[in-house]
């Protein structure tokens, strides 16, 4: 095992908060490179984050999933081009086991507070059972899609049925037979639509906008490729490599030139009309946005569960719920059984609960008052040794965002090969620094499709765009392949004459 990045009196010279995807694969990574004492902080029973938690009928990822895998831990048994939720979870699940990760990860431990203080440039952890922790340096791997967004609809609470988030399934509640309100039209609710849709006695689904789909074309893994994956040398990496380069033009019309997606909508449009030829119905269906500005979502068999009898779309505003109905600004009340909310998260308000700060006491909620924002998604300027996997507009509309996470493992690897190789105690991105490649970075944003007129959850409430990258996934890695020192306060050990 190295050396650790500093002297004892520390109950881990890094921890991790979360156990998701970005949390387990930097775990991997610094026990790879020797990196010995670090703990990650769970606050479930178990890993997998959003692949645990999300158990809604239909779960499943938009990204192939010879992508949407650690390019360090290839696995040859996907049974979909698209991995269900329960698949992921075992991948994960089994990533730890292989690198032994359980016995570094303390489950049931939510990070609640963390202090930095300056004397011993160390970060002071509070856990929400009052357990307390300290460590030289903080990466929080928790991202910005783990707190449910719910509408604050009024007689919300006068509802008499069970009433619950898409990310919070409640799986007792048999939904056979009942009538089921389904508010939202994202990611989540063109998954449950096509999987309730069969087996309720009547789905009633409220679309304020109506998103953009194309052909998920989704099909199970042939045994014979499996094989491949399994036995042929290479094989899966160059699959991975064109998978890869496939999704990545698609930035070219995102971050750049826009209307290049036109072909996109057109053929957008022509699986609208293919599989629903009922003119009213397609006509609510159509958006009057440009694709891309709001999440593209892929689905071969939402649109013709939206044309069963049980089912109605609903356009007009909810004015509020009532003990067995929805009612809308129309005065129309849908009778319901059951409320499931598909109103996604809370992405751009930064860590919730969770209590951050920095050099002199300042909190990073106050610090992100206008926003959030940091240096290449991974440290802010007034939190030394601090590290965010899925920081500020790290997000990506193209491609996968495992890719993003790699590449933020290779920068963190390397501000803790330059702690432990020049004995820095702490480093604090310039403030500075961080305002122009902020600066730089909105500048572009301008130019992208998600600034062309509609609102989406990549926007803050002040129509900021503090989620998605603004290009190609490929220069990120290239800008962070390695941390630059000149970028950054650097607080070297005192030494001894």
């Amino acid at each position: 095992m190295a050396d650790p990045i500093v002297s004892p009196h520390l109950d881990a010279d890094v921890v991790i908060a979360g156990a998701g995807f970005a949390g387990i694969g930097m775990a991997i990574q610094l026990g790879k490179r020797g990196f010995g004492s670090f703990l990650v902080l769970e606050r479930a029973s178990d890993v997998g984050g959003t692949w645990r938690d999300n158990v809604y009928p239909g779960c499943a990822c938009d990204i192939p999933s010879v992508l949407y895998s650690y390019s360090f831990e290839r696995n040859s048994a996907w049974t979909r081009v698209f991995p269900r939720q329960g698949e992921l979870w075992d991948y994960l699940r089994g990533c730890v086991d292989k690198y032994r990760l359980r016995d570094r990860i303390r489950f049931g431990t939510e990070l609640t507070e963390a202090r930095y203080d300056e004397p011993s440039a160390t970060w002071q952890l509070r856990t929400a059972g009052g357990a307390e922790l300290r460590c030289r340096v903080l990466v929080s791997a928790m991202g910005f899609l783990n707190r449910p967004s719910m509408p604050a609809f009024a007689g919300l609470g006068r509802f008499r049925g069970p009433a619950f988030h898409t990310a919070q399934w409640d799986a007792s509640v048999d939904l056979r037979d009942k009538r089921v309100a389904l508010i939202g039209t994202g990611a989540s609710a063109i998954q449950i639509v096509p999987e309730i849709a069969p087996v309720v006695r009547r789905l009633t689904l409220f679309q304020r906008t109506p998103p953009w789909v194309i052909p998920r074309n989704d099909a199970p893994v042939a045994p014979s490729q499996r094989a491949m994956l399994r036995r042929v040398p290479g094989y899966a990496r160059v699959l991975r490599t064109l998978l890869y380069w496939m999704l990545e033009v698609r930035a070219f019309g995102f971050t750049m030139r826009p209307k290049l997606l036109q072909s996109r909508e057109a053929l957008a449009l022509r699986h609208l009309r293919r599989q629903v030829p009922e003119a009213e119905l397609q006509r609510a269906l159509t958006p009057e946005y440009r694709l891309g500005c709001k999440r593209i979502l892929l689905s071969d068999d939402y649109y013709p569960a939206l044309r069963r009898s049980n089912v109605e779309v609903v356009t007009s505003p909810i004015a509020e719920l009532r003990a067995d109905a929805v009612v809308t600004t129309d005065g129309v009340a849908y009778p319901a059984d059951v409320v499931v909310f598909a109103t996604g998260f809370k992405a751009t308000e930064g860590f919730g609960s969770l209590r951050i700060f920095g050099r002199g006491g300042v909190e990073l909620a106050d610090a992100w008052r206008d926003g959030m924002e940091g240096y290449l998604g991974t440290t802010v300027a007034g939190f030394p040794n601090f590290f965010t996997l899925i920081g500020p507009n790290t997000g990506l509309g193209h491609n996968s965002m495992v890719v993003m996470m790699e590449a933020q493992f290779s920068y963190v690897l390397s501000a803790l090969d330059l702690m432990r190789r020049r004995a820095i105690r702490a480093l604090d991105v310039r403030q500075v620094v961080q305002a122009k490649f902020n600066q730089r970075l909105q500048a572009r944003m301008g130019k992208t499709v998600w600034a062309s007129g509609c609102r989406s959850w990549y926007q803050d409430a002040r129509g900021k765009n503090t989620t998605l990258w603004p290009g190609f996934s490929f220069v990120f890695r290239r800008l962070t392949r390695r941390l630059d020192p000149r970028q950054y306060d650097l607080r070297e050990e005192a030494r001894s004459r």
